[in-house]
């Protein structure tokens, strides 16, 4: 069975998280994927730990499965030129360099359009190709502070929080990529023109803070450090710990939920209505979970169907019947030594996945050079 982007190609300058993702999801739905990479040590997530099977870092081939490697380095005009077939060939053009890296290459969008003239070029930044910060270095938690998002949750001067997802590489950088790059597929279709795709990560973290927005613009009263329904404020949105350590993730926001969730730990029906005084409501519900473990009050969740639940280990989690009797851990990737391990699960729906009859692993640095560089390939149109 064929992908669903079978026959796209995808020159994937990136590295590290935000593009390597993206064009993993569009190399799992069928798209052949070439990484450039420099030679010698490639690009920087291969050096990470844990090694896997004798090979790069499980990080690295967890995002790369599937994909080929062209080692080049592109300070070199020799070596740039080779690309110019690759370039004539390619569909899309992923990269992550800083704005202005690329232009001194002789690789901007506009270079390689006068090549390529519907080539689909997608750049992903931190602050974006233009505007005050647009050569500003920073790194996920950086964006999520500049965008306002960290300041809704951040825990307490003494034990700061920090969020456990890579939320700006991933939900503003790889996501936004790929829905540009899919809208600019199929206007491509339609039109014949290609495009090229300012991708930044901290402006595309404010559509995930929609309901603080909302708020703070109608009611002049934005939500603080842990305050609003959804980030701790309400006794009906928490998380709370158990008596063995572990902890209830409860969220009864809608009535019917709350009057279950209250009738089914026995709250004090003078607190129920948590209006009154949430503190005290608060303090309530956290002494009574409090005082049973997390195998209690798990079966007291899965009767009173109240949008309660034990919050899992990522180990249980992978092996939790549910994910496996649908499939996301099917897919495999093959060590260089032998070993398989699970595949990162991706949001493409099987059948617009590329069928693989057994594990596809990452590439090694430079191995399709010679391959994707040569006369076979140059003349692909």
């Amino acid at each position: 069975m064929k992908g669903a982007l079978d026959g796209i190609r995808v020159l994937d300058f990136s590295t590290l998280l935000p593009g390597p993702m993206a064009t993993l999801v569009l190399a799992e739905a069928g798209a052949e994927v070439i990484k450039v990479e420099r030679p010698g040590r490639g690009e920087e997530m291969r050096s990470y730990v844990p090694k896997w099977d004798g090979g790069d870092s499980s990080n690295f081939q967890l995002l790369n499965r599937g994909k080929k490697s062209i080692a080049l380095d592109l300070k070199d005009p020799e070596a740039r030129a080779r690309l110019v077939p690759l370039i004539e060939s390619a569909d899309i053009v992923v990269e992550q360099f800083r704005p202005g890296v690329m232009a001194r290459l002789g690789l901007a969008y506009e270079d390689m359009r006068k090549i390529n003239p519907d080539i689909i070029y997608c750049a992903i930044t931190g602050y974006g190709q233009t505007g005050p910060k647009a050569l500003a270095a920073g790194h996920d938690m950086n964006f999520q502070g500049d965008a306002g998002m960290l300041a809704l949750s951040c825990g307490t001067a003494d034990v700061p929080v920090l969020p456990p997802a890579l939320t700006a590489d991933i939900a503003g950088g790889t996501y936004p990529a790929l829905v540009n790059i899919l809208m600019a597929l199929w206007r491509r279709e339609r039109t014949g023109e290609g495009a090229m795709l300012d991708i930044a990560m901290a402006e595309n973290l404010f559509p995930f803070m929609y309901w603080a927005q909302g708020e703070g613009q109608v009611t002049g009263d934005w939500p603080g450090n842990g305050d609003a329904l959804v980030t701790g404020g309400s006794p009906r949105y928490r998380l709370y710990p158990l008596a063995c350590g572990r902890f209830a993730a409860c969220a009864p926001i809608e009535q019917k939920f709350w009057d279950s969730f209250c009738a089914a730990i026995g709250l004090d029906p003078a607190l129920a209505d948590d209006a009154r005084d949430p503190a005290a409501t608060t303090a309530a519900v956290g002494a009574i979970l409090k005082s049973r473990d997390a195998a209690h009050w798990q079966a007291v969740f899965e009767t009173a169907d109240c949008c309660c639940s034990i919050v899992r280990t990522l180990e249980e989690a992978q092996a939790d019947p549910h994910f496996r009797e649908r499939g996301i851990f099917e897919a495999r990737i093959a060590g260089q030594g032998g070993d398989e391990m699970a595949a990162l699960p991706v949001p493409v729906v099987p059948g617009f996945r590329a069928a693989a009859d057994s594990a596809r692993a990452a590439p090694a640095l430079g191995a399709d050079t010679d391959a994707c560089l040569g006369a076979e390939l140059a003349g692909r149109s």
